[in-house]
Formats: C-alpha cells, structure tokens, sequence
C-alpha cells in the first residue's frame, strides 16, 4: 500500500504537515498539492489548531513544482487555491522546518510561512531562470523582502544555491539547528507560541502581515486601528496576573 504524499500529525493544539515524496524530493506533483492544500483548508477551519509546522519527508523540504506536469493550467487547484495561498490565508501561525533541499516552489513555499527554522542541512535555491520558467509563488516579492533587491537578484538571476548558515546571516531563516534536533526546536517554538493569548496571537500576525506591506505612515494607522478596536473589545481582567508570570517567564530566560 501506498503512503500518503501529504501526513498530518496532531498533538495538542499544534499540527505538523508533511510532503511525503522523498524518492521525487518531495516535488509538488497535482495529486500532492490538491492533498496538501485539502489538509491546509482543514486546518484552517479548526479552531482547536493553533500553530501549523510544514515540514518535508527524506533529504528535502521541497524540490518545487514536478516539472513534467508544468504548462499553460499553471499552478491553480480546484476553486483557484495554489499551494502558497493556502499558507497565505492561514489565521494561525504558520512554521516552515526545512529541513534540506528548498528550491524554486519549495522556497517559495518556506517564505510563504510565519517563520522559517532550517537544520544545517538546508539548501536554499531559486532555479526559475535557469529552468526557463518565471515565477508564480511569490518569489519575486517575498525573497526582495527577506533578504534585500540586490541579493535576491543575485539570487534569482543566477540559480545559485544558499546554505543555512548564510540563509540565516542573511535573515531569511529565524535559526539553523542540527538536522536531527529540527522537528524538537520546531515543535518547541510552537509550544511557546502556543502558550500565549491566542487571540492576540492571531490578530498580531495579521497587523504584521499588513502593517508591513503599507507604507510605514500607513502601517502605523493601521497599528492604532487595531489598537483601538482590540482594546475596546477586551476584558483585560486577569492581566496583571498574566503580566507577573511574563516577568518571571523573562528572568528565567536571561538566566538561561
């Protein structure tokens, strides 16, 4: 019997997909990418689900799109969806554990999420120019944005690969770990996500996302907006309570 191309794992509140291809290097064929965005809509309408870990099964995260089924359909599931807008849409946050190879779909696919945690082994590459297709995912306005227009032109112009450590000098990864401690430090960030108040976590996410694709003096109105409208929706009983545990929680970390 055949594995499934797409796993779900869930444990309390955190669900861990995985792009089970390792024999293709986990390309996003038809059949992989209407499961994978399928088990992304199930998610998001849980909301037990607080934090998503994307993840790839064998020695990538993702080879990108399989190359055998591209043509003029593009890359559009049933009802318009792509693989990228289902983590786009995702109220929860979402965390990319690359774990090796991530090219061209697949690393569109990793800036597509909240926060990206690589293990030394992860490769990072954008191939569009050398395989002689433009992009679709998201690369030319997400990569420009994580690490600078000139690198990312450097980037995407020349196919050239990026190690995690460079990756992460570059600030396009959060941190590099070792390869058999990535899903522990993934799932230990999603349990530190977890513990906090998940309707802020949800509505600050989003005040990120939008407050840094406007202008600043717009991104600092559209702060005050859900400054206002938060606060004058929330009964802030308990949080002086919560306030002394985040102290306590912070002096135990700079002891560490």
């Amino acid at each position: 019997m055949s594995q499934p191309l797409v796993t779900l794992s869930m444990d309390k509140g955190i669900a861990t997909v995985t792009l089970n291809r390792p024999e293709k290097l986990n390309a996003l064929n038809r059949e992989m990418r209407g499961l994978f965005c399928r088990t992304m809509q199930g998610l998001g309408a849980d909301p037990a689900i607080a934090v998503v870990i994307i993840t790839g099964a064998g020695r990538a995260f993702s080879a990108g799109l399989d190359l055998n089924e591209l043509g003029a359909e593009g890359i559009r599931e049933t009802g318009g969806a792509t693989f990228i807008s289902m983590v786009e849409r995702m109220e929860a946050p979402v965390i990319a554990a690359v774990n090796g190879y991530a090219v061209t779909g697949g690393f569109e696919l990793a800036l597509a999420a909240d926060i990206v945690i690589a293990a030394e082994t992860a490769q990072f590459a954008d191939t569009h120019a050398r395989v002689g297709v433009m992009p679709g995912g998201g690369m030319s306005a997400r990569l420009p944005r994580a690490v600078g227009v000139r690198k990312a032109k450097e980037l995407s112009l020349t196919g050239n690969y990026l190690n995690a450590r460079d990756a992460e000098r570059l600030g396009l990864v959060n941190r590099v770990v070792a390869a058999d401690q990535l899903m522990t430090a993934a799932g230990e960030l999603a349990r530190q996500i977890l513990d906090a108040d998940q309707r802020v976590v949800r509505q600050m996410k989003r005040l990120i996302n939008l407050a840094t694709e406007a202008p600043l003096g717009d991104g600092l109105r559209i702060e005050q907006d859900f400054f206002r409208a938060f606060n004058q929706s929330r009964n802030f009983k308990g949080v002086a309570e919560r306030r002394a545990a985040v102290v306590e929680r912070g002096r135990a970390q700079t002891r560490s």
